[in-house]
């Protein structure tokens, strides 16, 4: 990586030093640079202190457990978070219940896999660390960009690389379970969505959900692509049914 670049900070935080120790070596080593929380606190006081890219936050905190942490984070910090859990189906709750994780991984994984979402992960948030190419970073382009996928409005969705962007290029983050609600939606505009319909489309385990998941999930989309979110012209309510997606959707092949 190129020592000019600035490397993205990542916070671990986790209750066993020597988690903790080997989660920053495997950063480091992939040529990220990580500092350690032990609980809550520490995690808070370290984000108060500087501005991290990511954190890897385990789900079972002695003091403060991680849902705990993680939902108050979402009430004021954009920061993406990946949770850490020894169990699938518990961290498949955090997500679809919660919405307060970008993605997870179940313990034990290994260190590519680690490496790999933490890329994807920042990616997503357009924070990645430059390749390691020679060839130079690309001027924005000048005109709309072309990219291929499902067009409405001024937003691109690309289903192969799952990513939202605007016409002109610029990445809007997502969330597994954002990003499935909004495909759900483009990929069938003007169809009337009542809440188990779009609780079905955006489960991935069989888990105990409720329709008010699906009332924040859309609440976080309005907030994150229309351009008055208190008169949404993309997701719209229809009372006593569900949604509807009111807009015209093209699909361009790119």
């Amino acid at each position: 990586m190129d020592t000019d670049t600035p490397k993205p900070h990542i916070l671990v935080v986790d209750d066993e030093s020597d988690m903790v120790a080997l989660l920053q070596d495997l950063l480091r080593r992939a040529g990220f640079e990580a500092d350690g929380a032990s609980n809550g606190e520490e995690a808070r006081r370290a984000l108060a202190a500087r501005a991290y890219e990511l954190m890897l936050l385990d789900l079972r905190l002695k003091s403060e457990d991680g849902l705990t942490l993680a939902r108050q984070l979402r009430q004021g910090s954009p920061i993406p978070i990946i949770m850490i859990s020894g169990s699938s189906d518990e961290t498949d709750r955090v997500l679809l219940l919660e919405l307060a994780a970008d993605d997870f991984l179940v313990k034990p994984f290994s260190p590519r896999e680690l490496v790999a979402r933490v890329r994807a992960v920042l990616r997503r948030y357009g924070n990645a660390p430059a390749a390691p190419a020679a060839a130079p970073a690309l001027a924005p382009a000048a005109g709309p960009w072309c990219g291929k996928g499902l067009r409405f409005g001024d937003w691109v969705l690309d289903t192969d690389e799952r990513e939202l962007r605007l016409n002109d290029g610029t990445l809007c983050p997502l969330t597994q379970a954002e990003y499935r609600l909004l495909e759900a939606f483009v990929e069938q505009p003007h169809r009337i969505w009542t809440r188990d319909q779009l609780l079905e489309r955006t489960r991935s385990l069989e888990t105990e959900v409720f329709d008010r998941t699906i009332d924040v999930l859309i609440l976080r989309l309005r907030r994150k692509i229309e351009p008055n979110p208190k008169h949404p012209q993309f997701i719209c309510t229809e009372r006593g049914l569900g949604y509807v997606f009111a807009a015209d959707v093209t699909r361009h092949p790119g």
